[in-house]
């Protein structure tokens, strides 16, 4: 079981604030994403039943500089942005 002080021990590493009436909830879905990834560990795989994963020997590539889309163009879908950027609202 997750306990009370585990979340917020995390949730200060994180640098989360929770309200007091949020603690139980997220005790709740920590537990539930730590049971499972339990199950997804218990899992017993043989890779060797799976022949199309023998192809592949190395899964990582050069890096390719590709022109990016305008910045003018991107920012359309924000009625233009802020200052050339995207405008976060800030929340408390």
């Amino acid at each position: 079981m997750i306990t009370r002080e585990a979340v917020l021990n995390l949730a200060n590493l994180s640098k989360l604030y929770l309200e007091e009436s949020e603690i139980e909830n997220a005790q709740k879905e920590i537990e539930g994403m730590v049971n499972f990834a339990d199950e997804i560990n218990k899992i017993n795989i043989d890779f060797e039943d799976l022949p199309e994963l023998e192809s592949i020997s190395n899964a990582f590539h050069e890096d390719e500089i590709k022109e990016s889309f305008p910045q003018e163009k991107i920012l359309e879908n924000v009625d233009g942005g802020k200052d050339g950027y995207f405008h976060i609202k800030k929340f408390n």
